[in-house]
């Protein structure tokens, strides 16, 4: 998994954390929508298929559990055999090989940090572990100045490469302590896989889910386009603050609402501003994103999260970026848009 469940930011999606179809729990109930969902990566997965002969879910669902599979094992940072987690524990310079995919979610990490200016920063493991989101155990006491300065020389995306040759991927790095994460595109990478694998198939019409990051197609059963529903970002509420239509487009959300810890009388999330190495402490707690896939949109909603929300609106602004904010101001909520979010809502503020 690539975080523990209890921190997962999206691990009660179905609940109501990020993102949820609005529309299709009433068309599942219809025979012509089929549902596949499960457990994968420490949260969850959801695949609504419209105008599917049931006859097929079975097959179906086999390789959705083979792509989720292979997907963990490329990215995972607690399985120590994974893809990822034998580069971390490299300790040399060589270039080790990856697949395309890891390939691919790598530089488009990368050049969404860039855009960002290190905002969102794929190294920024040794801190992320360092303050008990990842796989070592929670602190008993608030890292001290010197352990969050050390922990920062082993990051930085100039340290890392991604190499391509005629025989395939490679990745590189030369600090012999970099400690790669990548949970924070991990469900936009498997969302996108699934939508892939489900096209394979001949089916155009479906919406598919990981945890925090959806991507949708086509109609549900009923002829209307799928739509998802983000959630106010409170622990006490399921209550919809917004509607969209995909329109076929991929769409994340990064709140620090729901993967905290206390320590010290303090309310830690787990997003780590690389510049401070700390967690971040501003008044933004959601950021949504829609992009052509979901592994931007997921990389996107991380980077604004760390930047907070001016810095996030005028990034959004240069960039033409779809954006939906949402900030916590003493018991109320306060939400922000970027123009080209707008054209996505169902009934427009």
């Amino acid at each position: 998994m690539f975080l523990k469940p209890i921190y997962l930011r999206s691990a009660l999606l179905l609940c109501g954390v990020t993102l949820l179809s609005a529309c299709d729990r009433k068309a599942a109930e219809q025979s012509e929508t089929m549902v596949i969902e499960g457990k994968t990566m420490g949260t969850f997965y959801r695949v609504s298929l419209a105008g599917v002969d049931k006859s097929r879910e079975a097959a179906l669902r086999e390789q959705i559990e083979a792509q989720l599979k292979e997907d963990d094992h490329q990215l995972s940072t607690y399985k120590e055999d994974s893809v990822l987690s034998r580069f971390n524990q490299y300790q040399g310079s060589v270039p080790q090989p990856i697949s395309a995919g890891m390939a691919d979610a790598i530089v488009t990490s990368m050049r969404i940090g860039m855009l960002t200016s290190g905002a969102m920063d794929i190294t920024v493991g040794p801190l992320v572990n360092l303050w008990g989101f990842g796989p070592d155990k929670q602190p008993i006491k608030t890292p001290t100045p010197d352990q969050i300065a050390a922990a920062r020389k082993l990051t930085g995306l100039q340290h890392l490469k991604v190499i391509q040759q005629s025989d395939g991927q490679y990745l590189q790095k030369d600090l012999p302590g970099m400690y790669v994460d990548l949970s924070t595109v991990g469900e936009g990478y498997a969302t996108d896989h699934l939508a892939r694998l489900i096209e394979g198939n001949g089916i155009s019409n479906y919406l598919v889910s990981v945890g925090g990051a959806v991507v949708s197609r086509g109609h549900n059963a009923k002829g209307n386009p799928w739509q998802v529903a983000i959630q106010k970002p409170t622990d006490k509420e399921t209550a919809v603050q917004a509607i969209v239509d995909l329109q076929g487009m991929g769409i994340s959300t990064s709140g620090s609402y729901r993967n905290y810890y206390e320590l010290d009388g303090k309310r830690l999330s787990h997003i780590i501003d690389p510049a401070t190495g700390s967690p971040i402490t501003h008044k933004l707690v959601s950021a949504t994103v829609i992009a052509p896939t979901a592994l931007e949109a997921d990389g996107w909603d991380t980077g604004l999260m760390v930047l907070g929300t001016h810095k996030a609106l005028a990034l959004a602004e240069k960039q033409h970026l779809a954006v939906y904010l949402i900030t916590k101001e003493g018991d109320t909520f306060k939400s922000y848009m970027s123009p080209q979010f707008k054209a996505y809502l169902k009934d427009p503020e």
